[in-house]
């Protein structure tokens, strides 16, 4: 992976919230590989996965917590003596938060009211945050940009945008250095396949490679600015250890600013497998979002965030590391 920073951190120490996640694993891995004081992690394991911390489990500068954030004791001895955090961990999924906004409202919410709190409270650095594409609700311009939102179209929305108003709160009142990440359909190696709130590319490569169905929401028209995973880590990195004064305080797309449809992805990965497996098509989700592109302008100028990696390149990186985990 290419290396987004020029600072020594060998005596910083980093709190990853969810850092068993998809997302998560990922920024640890970076952060262990280019020799960070020390890295906790916080994971309940509710969606992430020990195996995830497998390739480091040893790693001596590596501390795992199984915690929840939902529980504001648990916080506060993560985030003691943290120089940087950055908060990955959430319930994800729009069709998850429809069937049961209760549990996301406490865990997104609920939790990254606490945790933000524990991290003021320990003077951390610098925190950062994962926000979502999602905010932008029925908000219907593209490139979408960060000062125009919309209306909510799903409680997992809410939650996100709910982070944002908090973190914009806690900036002000409290000097807080913090830097919101809306992320677009990231994507990646170590991505959960499984489960009923399994992301589109994993359950698409999944099910092609063990001929199992694959169905495609609606029309298949609808189009998504698909970020690789590299993207994500680089603007995490970027967000804790920012000097930027102006940079903080802010929210901003984590995207490549190019937009494919949902059929064009599926047929690329059916060209990539060299398989003809077709999918069936039924009715739309709820609270989803037709189209999204990024506007990552704001990012390039404030936090000097450059994609690395353009759609197909890291869509051929994840279906050969999945065509190796089922072969």
């Amino acid at each position: 992976m290419t290396t987004f920073h020029n600072k020594d951190i060998s005596k910083s120490s980093f709190l990853v919230t969810g850092g068993a996640g998809f997302i998560g694993s990922h920024i640890v891995e970076y952060l262990l590989a280019n020799g960070a004081g020390k890295v906790t992690v916080l994971d309940n394991l509710s969606t992430g996965f020990k195996a995830n911390l497998d390739l480091f489990a040893k790693h001596p500068q590596l501390n795992f917590i199984e915690g929840d954030i939902r529980n504001p004791e648990t916080c506060r001895l993560a985030c003691a003596g943290v120089d940087y955090v950055t908060h990955q961990a959430a319930l994800g999924s729009v069709p998850r938060s429809v069937k049961d906004p209760i549990t996301s409202n406490d865990v997104n919410a609920g939790g990254f009211v606490n945790m933000i709190t524990a991290a003021k409270d320990a003077g951390v650095k610098t925190f950062v945050y994962a926000s979502s594409s999602s905010v932008y609700g029925d908000e219907p311009n593209l490139p979408k940009h960060e000062d125009r939102i919309g209306k909510p179209l799903s409680p997992y929305a809410v939650t996100k945008k709910t982070n944002e108003l908090y973190a914009d709160v806690f900036a002000r009142l409290y000097g807080m250095k913090v830097v919101g990440l809306r992320y677009f359909n990231i994507f990646g190696p170590r991505q959960d396949p499984d489960g009923p709130y399994a992301a589109v590319i994993p359950l698409f490569v999944s099910g092609i490679l063990k001929n199992t169905p694959v169905y495609i929401n609606g029309d298949g028209e609808q189009t998504r600015d698909f970020t690789f995973i590299e993207s994500a880590v680089q603007a995490n990195v970027r967000g804790m250890l920012c000097h930027n004064d102006d940079a903080f305080g802010l929210v901003y797309n984590i995207a490549v600013g190019e937009n494919f449809s949902v059929n064009f992805l599926y047929e690329s990965i059916r060209e990539m497998l060299g398989m003809k497996h077709e999918a069936t098509y039924r009715e739309e989700r709820e609270g989803d979002i037709r189209n999204s592109l990024a506007d990552i302008s704001r990012a390039k100028e404030l936090l000097g965030y450059q994609p690395t990696q353009r759609f197909l390149d890291g869509l051929k990186k994840t279906v050969d590391f999945f065509r190796e985990k089922y072969s």
